[in-house]
């Protein structure tokens, strides 16, 4: 099987080339993605599967049904939403939509996945159970289409027992793959501020109250809920980005706004720590004569990788890719709504290396030179194939 899929990974990725750059030059944002799904269901249909359209408003499965295909279900996701970011590179395939470009990656997933799903379609008759292909809208916007997607049952009829997850890895290597057992990604959410004071003349400070002094202690003082009330264990970070003082060297203004996130891993202390900082925040401005305005706006989870799950889909790339090309993830205090799936079900998130150096090919997600060296996309669909046919034999047999 394993040399099986090799081979058909690598009759079909001249195809799967073509259909990565159609994407890349077709982005759509967060559940705008029309065009795509419908695109992502031609192609689903071309190869005989029968899409499910609609979900999450732009969200498309399909099932690809092998030996006995209710034994148990394996789900695959892609991610197919772009960003608000106007592409500079120079390439054949750019973003034809000025101000939108697939920045992130989620054109490689979509184009890998679909590719998984012909390997494995070809395959069905000799794979056991099914897998349930998931591509998902929205995963760069709150509320996270992942999140949508299984309130609207995308994890049931028929249910799924594990979810595998891949993205694109810039700082790797192409050929490489990357694994992290339990907590791997950080919950997301963002926190609004408005101080509200009294402004006045530069020179007559005591005839204010001012928002400036009382917002500078207000962001000193939270950063030590980071340092003296979480337990060190759980990695977090308290970061504010934005602070608009509409005043003057002599102006003292009545208003300070301020926004920031927060993000941890350890969903009982992220809950405490936006209580506290609250209550923190509310407490310095009335004990300095004026008023905070405390927003929250929940995203994404923490992301927690299944121990067992990852150990095994790690053992299957192994012998696909070799022991030389697997590496291990750092935590890494990004966010992705694939977390949503981690809280509910079995779940592994692991990362394929795209990263040429000898051909400059080293920027980062979500800048407006990202791309990828394409050879992953003749690693990528085989990988996540091998792996969706080993884990679905493992289970019925063991």
């Amino acid at each position: 099987m394993l040399e099986k899929i090799k081979s058909l990974s690598r009759e079909y990725f001249t195809d799967t080339v073509k259909i990565r750059h159609h994407i890349h030059q077709n982005p759509e944002l967060s559940f705008e993605e029309k065009k795509t799904a419908a695109f992502i269901a031609a192609e689903l249909r071309a190869i005989g599967l029968t899409p499910q359209e609609g979900i999450a408003g732009t969200g498309v499965t399909a099932l690809v049904e092998g030996k006995n295909p209710g034994s148990r279900v394996i789900a695959l996701r892609a991610d197919i939403d772009a960003l608000p970011i106007t592409e500079q590179n120079e390439t054949p395939y750019r973003s034809q939509n000025p101000g939108v470009m697939h920045a992130c990656g989620h054109d490689v997933h979509t184009s890998s996945l679909l590719a998984t799903a012909r390997i494995l379609n070809t395959l069905r008759d000799q794979m056991e159970g099914s897998i349930k292909l998931i591509f998902q809208p929205g995963e760069e916007k709150a509320p996270g289409g992942a999140s949508m997607m299984i309130r609207e049952g995308v994890l049931q009829n028929p249910p799924v027992q594990r979810i595998i997850g891949q993205h694109v890895a810039p700082n790797i290597p192409v050929g490489k793959i990357g694994f992290r057992e339990g907590m791997y990604m950080a919950s997301t959410d963002e926190i609004y501020m408005r101080v509200h004071g009294k402004g006045g003349h530069g020179a007559a400070p005591h005839m204010t109250i001012d928002p400036v002094v009382v917002a500078s202690n207000i962001i000193v003082s939270l950063q030590q809920i980071i340092s003296r009330n979480r337990n060190p264990a759980y990695p977090s970070v308290l970061t504010f980005g934005k602070m608009i003082a509409e005043g003057a060297t002599n102006i003292i203004p009545n208003d300070v706004y301020i926004e920031g996130t927060f993000r941890c891993m350890n969903e009982e202390w992220r809950a405490e720590g936006l209580e506290r900082m609250k209550k923190m925040a509310e407490g310095i401005a009335d004990a300095m004569g004026a008023r905070c305005e405390f927003c929250i706006v929940k995203g994404y989870p923490f992301l927690q990788n299944h121990p067992e799950l990852t150990r095994r889909i790690r053992r299957h790339a192994t012998a696909y890719v070799g022991e030389e090309n697997i590496v291990d993830l750092d935590l890494w205090l990004a966010g992705e709504d694939f977390a949503f799936y981690s809280q509910v079900t079995d779940a592994s998130f692991y990362r394929l290396g795209t990263r040429n150096e000898a051909r400059g090919i080293i920027s980062g997600v979500h800048t407006p030179t990202f791309d990828i060296d394409e050879a992953a996309l003749e690693v990528g669909p085989g990988v996540m194939a091998y792996m969706a046919v080993e884990e679905a034999g493992e289970m019925v047999n063991g």
